[in-house]
């Protein structure tokens, strides 16, 4: 796949870093919201123990803007505690910033794409 020009990152108008948890890594999970909100000016998104939209497991949504990425992602990376994390911009392109924009952190997980509308 070829486009004809580098897509301009600053078109991006948030990030989002989903959680993924399950019974079991649920108290990671809380562990590391704590640290987020003590650290970072970022909105936290609602527990969500059963799946929703295009995710196929429990999470919570941390959304940040891009100024606050090159602390912020670090910081997930090295405090995740084996937790799966999608990282993802917000471009305007959901179905495209949930897959060929994602960055997974730990085990990728599938992404109910069929959820998702593709802007043209």
């Amino acid at each position: 796949m070829t486009q004809d020009a580098p897509k301009d990152p600053a078109s991006i108008a948030d990030w989002h870093a989903h959680v993924y948890y399950d019974a079991d890594t649920k108290p990671r999970a809380a562990l590391l919201r704590e640290w987020v909100e003590a650290r970072f000016t970022a909105r936290m998104g609602r527990w969500h123990d059963v799946p929703v939209g295009p995710h196929v497991q429990a999470m919570y949504q941390i959304a940040f803007k891009p100024d606050l990425f090159p602390t912020l992602a670090p910081f997930l990376m090295l405090n995740r505690m084996g937790l799966t994390i999608l990282l993802h911009p917000e471009s305007g392109r959901p179905r495209d910033d949930h897959t060929k924009h994602a960055v997974w952190m730990g085990a990728v997980l599938a992404v109910k794409e069929d959820v998702l509308p593709e802007v043209g």
